[in-house]
């Protein structure tokens, strides 16, 4: 057992509540593992620097029902407590579903709405079909800062939309005053919804965010001040006697046993403030695999790792740390150099930003990055975001011509030239609307990309990244 925070839309506060939750959790001692719903990354580094323990995606677009429902179980029983945030609104989603294959893919319908005479609605991947993967109970966040009695229909409505969905309670978000108080629960009393928490209006609890959302951890000096801030709220303003069975997980006696390496591989991770969007479940496959990760800044280094015989950049925000990175000439020349000798370089997003000549900012000043690729990122105010299905056109670093893969975009730059061969063909994941051809394939060594993958229904995709890693050697 354990419980979904969930919201009612967007922007209710699911994210100050759960970090609210486990800031309280924490300060009691409690072992505690959060998940999130989704494919965000930057709610998840607030999770794990709260609790210590990294965040778990739960997404089966990009992976399956069964890997959800096989990465909840195994983390979730080590340890004591265990909580999921959700995504958007409870019931926000995509349409349709499909049965996992490399290479094929089919889209099924949902199963029969629950709703007489409507038409189902379209939540694979939600919140909601999360919570009724792992047959989890739900606690609604509510945003109370502009209603009162309106509060019952609210609930009312998400109380009785699925009958699969078993809602524990609300949580009343942003509420005024104790008269405000009183309006809505006396408004909720008749749907006998317990209220498991009740947050007050709070103007010394803020999260700056920017372009792609929240501003992350490495990035916020006062986090930890600001924790402090949540843990306190969370100790009064939540019905703790109520809540915590609910959260309580069951630890297994001994955590389960990962594979030892069979064959050393050392690759250089870029991780830093400009690099810091990676899956936990695709740095642990490689591990799992054999690869020693070596973490390192091309922000703050000198040079890439010794003796490293592969490379992966996340995303993250190179644009915003383009001066930094500019400047540091002999990290670029590093990585150009290494790639040109032939050295497997994964790079998603922000990473295949660094690689092109340049970055464009969004006051228009360029600046120098590795040069690895014949085209510049230019920052924009268009948000490129959703869902891709990609089919390989091309054998490459990580997949064969003709597999499909599936996954994420996340971006406000683009492109001043496209590649003459591009890694893959996309479309939207819910319909065949044709996204066009992207990622740089040229060197051959090289995987650029701005779709991001999760790799934990893909096991043959660090397979075969660390086989190439394995066959090159550059000193």
């Amino acid at each position: 057992m354990t419980l979904v925070i969930a919201g009612e839309r967007s922007g209710v506060g699911k994210t100050t509540v759960t970090l609210t939750l486990l800031a309280s959790l924490r300060r009691r001692d409690r072992l505690v593992q959060s998940f999130k719903v989704g494919p965000d990354y930057i709610d998840p580094m607030f999770h794990q620097h709260v609790t210590g323990r990294a965040c778990r995606n739960l997404d089966p677009v990009l992976t399956s029902e069964a890997y959800v429902q096989q990465c909840f179980a195994r983390h979730s029983q080590l340890s004591e407590y265990a909580l999921v945030e959700g995504v958007m609104g409870l019931f926000d989603g995509v349409k349709g579903s499909r049965e996992w294959g490399v290479g094929e893919e089919e889209l099924i319908t949902n199963a029969q709405c629950p709703m007489p005479n409507a038409q189902c609605p379209t939540d694979f991947a939600s919140t909601a079909h999360i919570a009724r993967l792992l047959n989890l109970p739900v606690v609604l966040v509510i945003d109370c800062s502009r209603l009162s009695g309106s509060v019952a229909a609210i609930a009312h409505g998400y109380q009785s939309f699925d009958s699969r969905i078993k809602i524990a309670g609300v949580i009343l978000n942003r509420v005024g005053s104790d008269r405000h108080l009183s309006l809505l629960k006396d408004s909720l009393e008749p749907l006998q919804l317990p209220i498991l928490g009740v947050l007050r209006r709070q103007d010394n609890i803020t999260i700056p965010d920017r372009h792609l959302g929240l501003v992350p951890t490495a990035e916020l000096p006062e986090l930890n001040a600001l924790i402090d801030r949540l843990a306190d709220l969370g100790d009064t303003c939540f019905d703790w006697q109520r809540l915590l069975p609910l959260l309580k997980s069951e630890p297994l006696p001994h955590p389960p046993h990962s594979p030892h390496p069979s064959s050393p591989v050392r690759i250089a991770v870029a991780r830093d403030r400009a690099f810091n969007f990676y899956y936990q479940d695709n740095l642990d496959l490689l591990q799992q695999l054999g690869a020693e990760l070596v973490f390192w800044s091309p922000l703050e280094d000198a040079g890439i790792p010794k003796d490293v015989q592969g490379m992966y950049f996340g995303g993250g925000f190179p644009e915003v740390f383009a001066q930094q990175l500019a400047e540091n000439t002999s990290v670029r020349d590093a990585v150009k150099t290494a790639i040109l000798k032939g050295m497997p370089t994964i790079a998603e997003c922000g990473g295949l930003m660094y690689l092109c000549e340049q970055i464009i900012d969004f006051e228009g000043k360029s600046w120098s990055m590795a040069g690895v690729l014949p085209t510049s990122a230019v920052m924009g105010g268009r948000l490129t975001l959703g869902y891709r299905r990609a089919v390989a056109l091309q054998d490459n670093l990580l997949v064969k011509a003709g597999i499909t893969v599936y996954g994420h975009e996340f971006h406000r730059s683009h492109l001043t030239l496209t590649p003459t061969q591009p890694l893959f063909e996309t479309s939207r994941y819910d319909c065949d609307e044709n996204m066009g051809c992207e990622g740089w394939g040229l060197p051959a060594n090289v995987h650029a990309s701005y779709v991001h993958l999760h790799w934990g229904e893909s096991v043959e995709i660090p397979q075969q990244f660390l086989q190439q890693c394995l066959d090159f050697k550059l000193y």
